[in-house]
């Protein structure tokens, strides 16, 4: 999560204004990728399946700050390239393991894991387990391991076990467990935590002990079935649901972690609200007060129904806006969409194939190709293979890049799927790799979407091959950007796919039982 807040905001406090046109699909992709993070938490505790969060601000026009074309002494493939380690010489074994994990190499490093100690390799197997979405094997492996690393004075090492295993307990819905490991993280390592660390914990660190001894959710199974979105005035989205028979309109937030209900709506609907409040400033970027409550029955798009949903009030003057004539009635985070399991995106709308049915096919028919994805805190990393610009056919394409099993001698390129994003674009470490094909091409001028980082400017790939899993597809018109912006989320991938990306495609699926992502061109 970045330090503004949960969706797009003016300096005025008010919600920045879509383009025209971008809403539909911001409406899919939202609700695709809010699944993310925690979907098979629920049904981890009633079905035996193993389970499997950003924001926009308004920039002002970049203008380019070159116009020079790459040379070819500075800007060829792998010159100028920022640092990634993994295989340097001089570090110890856990400096290269963690830099292959911020890297997102986790089959590089799955494959070291059995030349290591053994408490060291379920260490790593633990990490990877949670990358993987595989909460309670995670939460199995970790555990054992908390005292000693503590103990072993190692801060990084200790902070990320302790940083996974509270994400761990969170997406399972474990409100106590996530409470007092938030908690204990903030306790012993808030010093070493940087400042972006701090904002992504503020919200579970504050909210949580609002919430520790509330039931945990539960859901009843539910048949497939396809779900219909409406977009408010302010161009967001808003879902339909059902407090106890009583019809509302939800505004749909992929990244927050958790529900909220305005005032209005948890009196109105007799919801016991707690005494004791927290502040919180990260969900719109301006301190704002939220309680707890409890929903016994939460319905879905009138079909998935919930219970024991926990939600935080807020006042309604923290998401009214005048200018519109538009009140938040509440907002739908992930663990009210936990229940949903592999979701297809196409022709405006979206196709639920829920993690619990009430009547299974005996095949279980679940994705088993494409291209695999992982969760790493609030991003969603998929590894896409390397596809010929030219010259080749899809099938040669596909064969020339991807995964190969589970070893480490991959040669897929990971990219973010960026949920709150309408901008897709390439880094700089795509950029190393083909800075031949932009010679003799101008730069044009590029509004980093998010940051307040100046005027920069970009070149344009007119076609862009991505290999998923055996098949390629082609997105068109991307910005490339020619230098690392000072962000490890954004640099440290090979491009961020967007919105405006994500609509290039006819249909993309994400199944989270799996954890693979399909995707069909135009």
């Amino acid at each position: 999560m970045d330090d503004v807040g949960r969706f797009a905001v003016q300096n005025d406090g008010r919600p920045a204004q879509m383009p025209e046109g971008a809403v539909p699909r911001m409406v899919m992709l939202a609700l695709a990728l809010a699944f993310a993070a925690p979907f098979s938490s629920l049904v981890a505790q009633q079905n035996g399946v193993q389970p499997p969060q950003q924001q926009t601000q308004q920039n002002a026009p970049a203008t380019p700050d070159s116009e020079s074309e790459p040379s070819s002494t500075t800007q060829q493939p792998g010159a100028g390239a920022q640092l990634h380690t993994g295989t340097s010489s001089g570090l110890d074994t856990d400096a290269r393991l963690q830099n292959l994990l911020v890297d997102h190499q986790y089959l590089r490093v799955q494959a070291q894991l059995d030349r290591l100690p053994p408490d060291q390799a379920r260490f790593y197997r633990g990490i990877l387990a949670n990358r993987s979405n595989q909460l309670e094997q995670s939460v199995q492996l970790l555990e054992p391991l908390v005292d000693n690393v503590s103990a072993s004075g190692d801060k990084a090492s200790e902070k990320l076990l302790r940083m996974t295993l509270a994400e761990d307990y969170l997406r399972l819905g474990a409100w106590t467990k996530a409470a007092q490991a938030y908690q204990a993280l903030d306790d012993r390592l808030h010093a070493s935590l940087s400042s972006g660390e701090q904002d992504e914990i503020e919200m579970p660190l504050k909210m949580l002990p609002l919430a520790k001894d509330n039931p945990p959710i539960t859901v009843d199974p539910c048949e497939p079935f396809r779900l219909q979105v409406s977009n408010d005035p302010l161009g967001l989205v808003d879902v339909p649901v059902f407090i106890d028979a009583r019809s509302h309109s939800w505004m749909l937030d992929p990244t927050a972690p958790f529900n909220l209900v305005s005032r209005s709506i948890a009196r109105d609907v007799g919801l016991e609200i707690s005494e004791k409040s927290v502040t919180i400033r990260t969900l719109t970027g301006r301190p704002i007060q939220v309680h707890s409550t409890v929903i016994p029955r939460f319905t879905i798009g009138g079909r998935l129904t919930l219970h024991n949903v926990t939600v935080f009030v807020f006042e309604d003057t923290d998401y009214a806006f005048p200018d519109s004539g538009y009140r938040v009635e509440g907002v739908l985070g992930y663990p009210a969409l936990a229940a949903m399991g592999r979701i297809t995106v196409s022709d405006n709308t979206i196709l639920v194939d829920p993690a619990k049915e009430s009547d299974p096919p005996a095949d279980q028919d679940r994705l088993t190709t494409g291209a695999r994805f992982y969760l790493d805190g609030d991003q969603i990393i998929v590894a896409l293979g390397r596809a010929q610009i030219s010259g080749a056919d899809s099938t040669s394409q596909a064969a020339s890049g991807g995964s190969r099993g589970d070893s480490g001698e991959s040669d897929d390129r990971m990219f973010a799927i960026d949920a709150g994003g309408q901008q897709t674009y390439l880094t700089s470490r795509w950029f190393d790799e083909h800075a031949a094909e932009f010679n003799g091409k101008k730069m044009e001028p590029f509004s980093f979407p998010g940051m307040d980082s100046g005027p920069r400017s970009a070149y344009v790939a007119e076609d862009v091959p991505l290999a998923v899993g055996d098949k390629t597809v082609d997105l068109h018109y991307i910005p490339v950007l020619t230098q690392p912006v000072g962000s490890a989320a954004r640099d440290d991938v090979y491009g961020v796919i967007g919105i405006d990306g994500l609509d290039q495609l006819s249909s993309y699926t994400f199944d989270y039982r799996t954890m693979r992502f399909s995707a069909k061109g135009e």
